[in-house]
């Protein structure tokens, strides 16, 4: 009992202070034939402790779990960001949380990035992504980092870590928060052809400084959220929140077709809310639809006045938003479809921006008292309704669900799921293989690390070539 009690209360935030290689992992039961290729994590990981930093602000760390012909294999890398180098060097921290330098620090340093929420493949380059620089070019295989890409100089400044890529075409759409600078209400847009030309990139200013971390695309469409997690220079400067919740602002999503330009956005409204990640988008005639992981409250943040933020209010659950674009309101309506906590929403990537049947999303284990700790996987249909419900053991929690195709000619869902494990009792992780129509069966194939990999954020398989 001691021992369970123990395993509820550790965490997995805790960075690894290592980089390692392991050419030949245990596996229990059976790797599918049909996974070749790699899974890219990416998550913090700060490589110094840093006074007042909060841990999703730390330095990158990929981790790579190489699968093929049933055998797998791992390796972690730190990314190599300018910040990386130049506290490797000092050997202590001299930024602290959102890129702040901290007063001590040579004063010739001017980036804080830390690539550390994302990684996709993306016209032959493997980039590591956050929301306030510009993407990271990652060496496949070796994961050494190259440096910033900048697409022959035709992008500028920030740069979403959830970039969206078009089923159909290839093409790379992307956005921009703080555009014009730190706490800024400016946006940009923009877009990338299959051979990484930059074909579009445009700045336009929002209704107020939003942190926007996500947005939402359909073949069509392009809708960018601005939701009262406001920015504040005056707040930063005076030693207040620079983020914090403001719901009397209210909610806007500002609708643009992917062939116009911010000239032509439209803006609708709703309550107040927050979303960081969206499940999928598409066209219904004259409605677009989106499925996304909404709050009542921004968790993590306070508001302005530094109160925190109502703790029961501050959890996601699957919601719709539907917008009406031929109707005579500029509102959007949000309706509720599961009362499950729940976050990190994906689908088969070959349906983003097209009406989907199937999702899933890592979920928190409703008989456990602890919000944040991730401890399933759900599968849903087109409508939000459950159609598998997979709980972890007390104590061990789930990252990210992945899905990977069982092949490129594969019907919508027939495929598996990868997902990091944290094993609470063992303190070490797995690599989860689930059957993604089937999750409730468990995984089909575990891959056992001799370590932990830290809690993270978003993933990507990459086909073997």
């Amino acid at each position: 009992m001691q021992q369970d009690a123990f395993a509820a209360r550790r965490t997995n935030l805790a960075p690894i202070p290592f980089e390692a290689d392991a050419p030949f992992l245990k596996i229990v039961g059976e790797l599918p034939r049909d996974l070749n290729g790699t899974l890219y994590r990416n998550g913090p990981n700060p490589q110094f402790e840093s006074p007042g930093a909060h841990w999703f602000v730390g330095d990158g760390m990929l981790h790579a779990f190489h699968l093929e012909n049933g055998r797998a294999s791992y390796r972690n890398r730190w990314v190599r960001t300018p910040k990386w180098l130049a506290e490797h060097d000092a050997g202590r921290a001299l930024f602290g949380g959102f890129g702040r330098k901290l007063p001590d620090a040579p004063a010739h340093l001017t980036d804080g990035g830390v690539a550390n929420t994302n990684i996709i493949f993306h016209a032959g380059k493997l980039l590591a992504l956050e929301e306030a620089h510009l993407p990271t070019e990652i060496e496949p295989g070796t994961l050494a980092t190259r440096g910033y890409c900048n697409y022959q100089g035709r992008v500028a400044g920030t740069f979403t870590a959830h970039p969206k890529i078009d089923p159909v075409t290839g093409e790379l759409v992307f956005f921009g928060y703080n555009a014009a600078g730190p706490l800024t209400p400016a946006l940009s847009y923009g877009s990338i052809d299959t051979s990484g030309r930059a074909t579009c990139f445009e700045r336009f200013e929002a209704p107020y400084a939003s942190m926007v971390h996500d947005f939402i695309v359909t073949a069509n469409h392009v809708l960018f959220p601005i939701l009262p997690l406001t920015g504040s220079m005056e707040r930063a400067t005076t030693g207040r929140p620079p983020y914090a919740w403001e719901p009397d602002k209210g909610a806007y999503v500002g609708v643009m077709k992917r062939k116009g330009t911010a000239k032509d956005i439209v803006w609708f409204r709703a309550e107040a809310c927050y979303v960081f990640h969206v499940m999928n988008a598409w066209e219904d005639g004259n409605r677009v639809i989106a499925d996304v992981m909404q709050f009542e409250e921004a968790p993590l943040f306070p508001h302005p006045d530094g109160r925190p933020t109502n703790p029961e209010k501050s959890f996601a659950r699957h919601c719709r938003w539907t917008f009406d674009l031929d109707g005579n309101t500029d509102r959007f309506q949000q309706t509720y479809l599961d009362d499950l906590t729940g976050e990190f929403p994906r689908v088969d990537d070959r349906r983003a921006g097209l009406k989907s049947h199937h999702g899933w999303y890592a979920c928190a284990n409703p008989r456990l008292p602890m919000f944040g700790a991730l401890s399933g996987i759900v599968h849903v249909d087109g409508v939000g309704r459950r159609l598998g419900h997979y709980l972890l053991p007390a104590g061990d929690t789930i990252s990210e669900p992945v899905f990977v195709e069982r092949s490129k000619d594969a019907t919508e869902g027939d495929g598996w799921l990868l997902a990091v494990v944290w094993r609470a009792r063992e303190n070490r992780s797995d690599l989860a293989v689930f059957n993604a129509t089937d999750v409730e069966a468990g995984p089909v194939a575990l891959v056992q690390l001799g370590h932990r990999v830290p809690d993270g954020f978003h993933g990507n398989w990459v086909e073997a070539a």
